[in-house]
């Protein structure tokens, strides 16, 4: 049992590729919450505190706001957030979108990220250090508590409220030495469109954490940052997305130029195509022979975990708008929504990319008349 002393620091994105990399040292529990849209970072500064332990009963903890049970009022201000993202998918409107980022990254750091004062209840304000015993500052999770009643309190994944969150996450570690080129690439694909990242801040923003090299077989090879994006979903799997076509970019540039590494436990289809291989071969055969040493009945194993692990064929599910749920990356425009202006074309700063883009329903309109005038019918 220890103590920690945590502060959390807003500053620009200018500097982050360099920031990033180097703060992989400066502090032994640190991370950062980017908002790549409004060029924003909030550097949590973490260390092992000394001196004696505090006198409340009720020490500092992190409590994050997603985390934590809502009273009626701040889950309608969640449902709020909720609607107008569901509006600016509707009409495409990025202005709105961008709006409800900072609405909702309002909501991080007015309670300063989770980090309430010595009482445990109340949030400490924004740069305000809060030290606390090491469980209750590395944990967070208050819905735990509490009682299980929707109409006085609850979390935000009770589906007994109206609003719960529904998006996609996607988690992929970057060795530190090619870290700092990945951001200034995401950097530069923001700065060809400044309001397509805004999608990824409405959720908290990107969140960058440290994982060390591990000798587990599933481990990294390397020391990585972690690049956690959470990310608007529709509720119908065949809807195409504002400005998908950015997300799927970083995606593929993180995975594929960068030779970052799914989470295991996250992540949609497409992400985890080949990804064991990317462990190198030594690592994942290995994993292969222990796991059939130890479960000779597979009762750890499945379908998907084959297919994860590449014994069983890829993950990916190639059919008309697979790519628009993941399930593949786009090979040709029917793998996107091209009767919605949604078309497969290459990656704007990482050209080897292949994404879904908005080009204008008269595009589909077009290509579906010339093929009637001078492709012979069946």
């Amino acid at each position: 049992m220890f103590k920690r002393s945590g502060t959390f620091r807003k500053a620009s994105d200018s500097d982050l590729a360099e920031r990033a990399v180097a703060f992989t040292s400066e502090h032994e529990f640190a991370d950062i919450w980017w908002y790549p849209g409004h060029r924003v970072a909030v550097y949590r500064i973490d260390d092992r505190a000394s001196g004696p332990p505090p006198r409340s009963p009720s020490s500092p903890s992190d409590n994050l706001v997603p985390l934590r049970r809502q009273s009626p009022l701040i889950e309608s201000q969640q449902a709020s957030v909720l609607d107008e993202e569901d509006t600016a998918e509707a009409t495409r409107d990025a202005q709105l979108r961008c709006a409800t980022a900072v609405t909702a990254s309002a909501l991080f750091t007015t309670a300063n990220y989770g980090l309430t004062a010595a009482d445990g209840l109340l949030p400490t304000l924004l740069g305000q250090t809060a030290v606390g015993y090491q469980n209750r500052i590395q944990s967070s999770g208050s819905c735990l508590d509490g009682p299980d009643n929707a109409l006085l309190t609850a979390c935000v994944w009770d589906r007994r409220v109206p609003g719960g969150v529904f998006f996609f996450q996607a988690a992929i570690s970057v060795p530190v030495s090619k870290a700092a080129d990945f951001i200034r690439d995401v950097q530069r694909l923001r700065d060809l469109d400044p309001e397509a990242l805004c999608g990824l801040e409405v959720d908290g923003g990107v969140l960058i954490r440290y994982v060390r090299a591990s000798a587990a077989l599933l481990g990294k090879p390397e020391d990585s940052v972690d690049f956690d994006m959470t990310y608007y979903r529709s509720r119908d799997p065949a809807a195409p997305r504002l400005h998908e076509d950015a997300l799927e970019e970083i995606e593929q540039m993180a995975l594929r130029k960068y030779g970052g590494l799914p989470h295991w436990g996250k992540n949609r289809n497409a992400a985890f195509e080949g990804a064991a291989g990317r462990l190198g071969a030594a690592r994942a055969g290995e994993f292969l022979r222990v796991k059939g040493a130890y479960d000779p009945d597979r009762l750890f194993s499945s379908e998907w975990s084959d297919q994860v692990l590449g014994v069983a064929g890829g993950v990916s599910v190639v059919r008309d708008g697979c790519a628009l749920e993941g399930l593949c990356v786009c090979s040709e425009d029917a793998h996107c929504a091209p009767t919605e202006g949604y078309f497969c074309e290459p990656g704007r700063v990482y050209t080897d990319a292949r994404v879904c883009r908005y080009r204008g329903k008269h595009r589909w309109y077009s290509i579906f008349f010339l093929k009637k005038i001078f492709l012979p019918s069946h």
